[in-house]
């Protein structure tokens, strides 16, 4: 009996409904009714707003002290040549020469590091080319002397006419294009070998004694 008289009734009320919805029409130029408006419309501070829930009234709050951000592990080092040392033997590459992250060394050596220090890394960049203090070969014995961590560290604080790259390019990426670096100056040794061997005389050298004839020399 219920269900009998419950059925004409809510098609009643939707044939109601569709009869008032094209009596009202619609307006597209007019938004909808909105439902609780103050939680679809926030009033957000502005960064530099004045701000009367916190102590000293500003809405943009220092960091708490001892917190680090996210992604961004601290380095413990000043600027310095003695610190620069100190990363050197304190620090190490975490990557591999594997061939994914000599890739991405090489395209962030192509994007900082060949303006002055050249495709090569013999310090003939077209920026050293145009008057800028070339930066010393990648070759030289300093550069192939110096470790890891202590590049990691010119790379993060500068050195001489270097600027620091800790802004534009992340920790994972200094360490990948050092990675790179030895790369370029493993071949670079594999060449010197190469040509030295193919220079070197076969076999003992040999002089010419006072006699005139052949002896060989060890």
């Amino acid at each position: 009996m219920l269900k009998s008289f419950l059925n004409p009734m809510l098609a009643a009320c939707i044939v109601v409904l569709i009869v008032v919805s094209w009596m009202i029409g619609g307006n597209t130029e007019e938004p909808n009714y909105e439902f609780l408006p103050g939680m679809l419309y926030s009033i957000p501070y502005d960064s530099f707003a004045v701000n009367e829930h916190f102590p000293d009234g500003k809405t943009l709050q220092a960091p708490i002290p001892g917190t680090i951000p996210r992604g961004h592990m601290p380095l413990h080092y000043a600027a310095t040549p003695e610190d620069a040392a100190r990363a050197g033997n304190e620090l190490q590459n975490l990557f591999t020469a594997e061939a994914d992250f000599l890739q991405r060394g090489a395209k962030v050596y192509a994007t900082f590091c060949i303006p002055c220090h050249g495709p090569g890394g013999r310090g003939d960049g077209p920026v050293a080319r145009r008057g800028y203090p070339p930066p010393p070969s990648l070759f030289a014995e300093n550069s192939l002397n110096m470790k890891d961590g202590q590049i990691f560290h010119v790379i993060t604080y500068g050195q001489g006419n270097m600027p620091d790259y800790a802004a534009q390019v992340s920790p994972e990426d200094r360490w990948k294009v050092i990675l790179h670096i030895r790369s370029l100056q493993e071949k670079e040794a594999a060449k010197l070998e190469r040509n030295a061997n193919e220079t070197a005389p076969e076999g003992p050298a040999s002089y010419q004694n006072a006699s005139g004839s052949e002896e060989s020399q060890l």
